[in-house]
């Protein structure tokens, strides 16, 4: 069990990393490649924006419920 969870703190790690790469910052992001640079400045931020947003916000709870559950199996072992 604990194996399993390390893998998927991992796992969950890595995709954090490429999520928050993937995020837009002051002058464009990597995000740009994907559509979002085309939304127009009035609407603020584009759909894929938000919907990245959400899939980060996401995965940062699961992630962080991860470490929580690895860290309680690991004290009470």
């Amino acid at each position: 069990m604990i194996l399993g969870f390390s893998i998927a703190l991992i796992v969950f790690s890595l995709l954090m990393v490429l999520l928050v790469l993937l995020h837009k910052g002051k002058g464009g992001g990597l995000s740009d490649m994907f559509g979002g640079g085309m939304s127009s400045s009035i609407g603020g931020s584009s759909v894929a924006e938000r919907n990245l947003d959400r899939i980060t916000i996401v995965l940062g709870i699961a992630w962080f419920a991860c470490l929580v559950v690895l860290s309680l199996l690991m004290k009470f072992k």
